[in-house]
């Protein structure tokens, strides 16, 4: 498989854990407000920047332009971070009684 492809579908898997954590602490939270999706969106690009060092690191010599690992799947990322979010949150909370 090519690096970017790699890239691209690691963006993916990462976007599903940051959901994850994002909706563990939102979960935690009592109330769902505004600063529950700041403190979501955070943990998003904390997840994002970190993993961009992580494949920065591992694909530096395999990647033409190095600008490239950071872009590759940064819409995937974000999208699946926003549906699983959604829908993990809505699915653990369920409705109200």
């Amino acid at each position: 498989m090519k690096p970017l492809v790699m890239i691209y579908w690691s963006r993916l898997g990462l976007g599903i854990v940051a959901a994850s954590l994002s909706t563990a602490l939102a979960l935690l939270s009592e109330e769902l407000s505004y600063t529950t999706f700041i403190n979501g969106l955070t943990i998003a690009l904390a997840v994002y920047l970190i993993a961009y060092y992580i494949l920065k690191a591992k694909f530096r010599n395999q990647v033409e332009k190095q600008s490239k690992i950071m872009t590759m799947g940064i819409g995937i990322y974000f999208f699946t971070w926003l549906v699983f979010w959604i829908l993990m949150y809505s699915i653990l909370k369920g409705p109200p009684l």
